[in-house]
């Protein structure tokens, strides 16, 4: 093979298809794509956006002993066959509450900066988070209270303006039952 190029017979024709040497001044570009996302923030009107995305809420069980831990999952999901980006208040894309409470605490726990956000969910993407709420009410930087028996809503919604409004947010509802009221539920 080295005596071919030793010879010069690849360089002796001036022909289109005959090998040369490279042309360095020449960069090969690679195949150029489509920023589906950068496309769906300008194609996807803001209505339809809000509209494909779904919040949900859920929980292993209804009821709860007082005191057990109560893990719940946070899903958020885009069935559509294209990205979806929406635009949050804060770099804080979505947060989960407790009757009502951020976070189950009754005093401020974040201070977002005022730059916005994006939530990104990719075509047919489904995000989920495990949390975990131990039935306790912060109600200062130190000081916790435990929850009542009773009816407790778990809540999660994106940071945006009216996020129920706009069909972006989710909850569920678990019960808390004093101890005996739980082990009576379990044997029958």
């Amino acid at each position: 093979m080295r005596r071919i190029y030793e010879s010069d017979a690849l360089h002796r024709d001036d022909e289109p298809f005959t090998p040369r040497e490279k042309d360095s001044s020449y960069k090969i570009q690679a195949m150029r794509s489509v920023d589906s996302t950068a496309l769906s923030r300008r194609v996807l009107p803001q209505g339809l956006r809000h509209r494909a995305v779904s919040v949900t809420v859920s929980t292993p069980q209804e009821e709860y002993a007082v005191g057990e831990p109560i893990p719940f999952r946070v899903t958020l999901r885009n069935p559509l066959p294209v990205p979806v980006a929406i635009p949050t208040r804060s770099p804080l894309l979505w947060a989960w509450k407790v009757d009502g409470f951020a976070e189950a605490a009754e005093i401020q726990l974040h201070d977002p900066p005022d730059e916005e956000g994006e939530l990104v969910l990719d075509r047919g993407e489904r995000k989920r988070v495990t949390k975990r709420w131990d039935q306790l009410f912060r109600v200062s930087d130190s000081e916790w209270e435990p929850a009542e028996p009773g009816e407790h809503t778990i809540s999660a919604e994106i940071n945006v303006e009216d996020p129920v409004g706009k069909g972006l947010a989710g909850e569920t509802t678990v019960r808390i039952v004093p101890e005996e009221e739980a082990e009576r539920t379990e044997t029958e």
